[in-house]
């Protein structure tokens, strides 16, 4: 009989430890006395046939000639095997992803080679590649939220685990406000649920100029610019992106109001007179001011009117403005005028036949539009804001009260006393 044959080994690698299962395939097996891997013998091994072998590894390194030996000899062809270190990992990165999986995770480590297996607890990568002995690129697998181990098995053995976490998305509840300027930099409250990790916040496709996390259930952000409409805000964290749907998150962008008219354009510094504002885009007008001060009441008739009572001002002009979650409007000008004074009548008699012209000396008299004797208007011209003329107008003797009227009010009253002519 001839020495025996050995053709292969399968697996023809395995852990350094010993105890893998291997095939060896060839002829003239049986009566076998001794497997060995090197010089070390198999830690045990089973004839099933003249052709198989089943024997179990010892342990060793490196690769190893593995022989047969029979009654008439022992095989002498090279036939390899080879011990694999234990896998080991160091580092993952990222270190979390979505429930959903589908998270690209670099796994480094050593003896990653001939990788066989990645697996997320007991579940199975969706896919790995071994880019070198150091280095496995894996895809994360569905997995209930929480910490997963990873290990890595290759022939020599299964590695150390690393923790992986999974996350869930993040869910968005709540915005405060709701509304703000096309220019943006509106500060925005985001309420919602596993907002921890945020790593974007975005109002359509447009980041958010910035943010900040404040807790797992709230982030506060600033709105970009964007123009005039509802925008979606989502939030992403390394569980995912929110759905701006469900339940409904979307911040509305208002185009900033615009001022073209107010009537009147003056008034009295008390304020109470009431004033209509033409202009545009109205509609959620929170404000009405005169320089910084609000308006004693305003309402919004329609998105280009706005009905407003005048606030109390000193003399002068002021810059009305309209507010709205678009922003403040340009200014318009409003005159406050200090109601008239009068200090003097030049003459203060005269016939009571009336033509006479006498002059009314005081203060804020520019707006004159009356004067009146008694209660009888008459004709009169304003030559400064100190100092108006007026034609007397023929009435009993005896004395009359004078007085200015202004768009700003009714002055005090002066004397002026008519003089009966002399008896024909």
């Amino acid at each position: 009989m001839a020495a025996p044959t050995l053709s292969s080994v399968s697996p023809n690698q395995g852990p350094s430890s010993g105890g893998a299962t291997v095939t060896l395939t060839g002829t003239g097996f049986t009566g076998a006395t001794a497997v060995r891997f090197g010089t070390t013998a198999g830690a045990s091994f089973t004839v099933t046939s003249s052709t198989q072998i089943i024997a179990v590894t010892p342990p060793g390194t490196g690769a190893v000639n593995v022989t047969v030996t029979t009654s008439q000899g022992t095989s002498a062809q090279t036939v390899t095997y080879t011990y694999a270190a234990v896998p080991s990992i160091t580092s993952l990165a990222p270190t979390q992803g979505p429930t959903t999986g589908g998270t690209t995770v670099t796994i480094t480590g050593t003896n990653l080679t001939g990788a066989t297996a990645v697996r997320f607890d007991a579940t199975a990568a969706t896919s790995f590649t071994v880019n070198s002995p150091t280095q496995i690129t894996a895809v994360t697998p569905a997995h209930a939220a929480g910490a997963a181990a990873v290990t890595v098995t290759t022939p020599g053995g299964t590695s150390n685990s690393q923790t992986f976490t999974y996350v869930t998305a993040p869910v968005l509840s709540s915005l405060a406000p709701t509304q703000g300027p096309t220019a943006g930099g509106t500060t925005v409250t985001l309420t919602g649920t596993s907002l921890t990790g945020a790593t974007a916040v975005r109002f359509d496709a447009t980041a958010a100029t910035s943010f900040t996390v404040n807790s797992p259930t709230q982030i506060t952000a600033v709105t970009p610019a964007h123009v005039a409409g509802a925008a979606a805000v989502t939030v992403t964290t390394p569980g995912g992106t929110s759905n701006p749907d469900s339940p409904p998150a979307y911040f509305f962008y208002a185009a900033p109001p615009s001022a073209t008219d107010i009537a009147p354009s003056s008034g009295t510094v008390a304020g109470g007179t009431t004033v209509i504002l033409t202009g545009s885009g109205f509609i959620n007008a929170t404000a009405v001011r005169f320089d910084a001060t609000a308006a004693t009441s305003f309402t919004v008739n329609s998105p280009t009117q706005i009905t407003a009572v005048t606030p109390a001002h000193a003399a002068g002009a002021a810059a009305v403005t309209v507010t709205t979650p678009g922003g403040t409007s340009n200014a318009l000008a409003y005159t406050y005028l200090a109601a008239p004074i009068l200090t003097s009548l030049t003459p203060n008699q005269g016939p009571a036949s009336g033509g006479n012209v006498i002059a009314l000396t005081g203060t804020n008299l520019t707006t004159t539009t009356s004067v009146l004797f008694g209660g009888t208007p008459v004709a009169f011209t304003v030559l400064s804001p100190t100092q108006v003329t007026a034609l007397t107008p023929a009435g009993a003797a005896g004395a009359v009260t004078v007085t200015v009227a202004t768009a700003a009010g009714v002055s005090n009253g002066l004397t002026y006393t008519r003089i009966a002519g002399p008896a024909i």
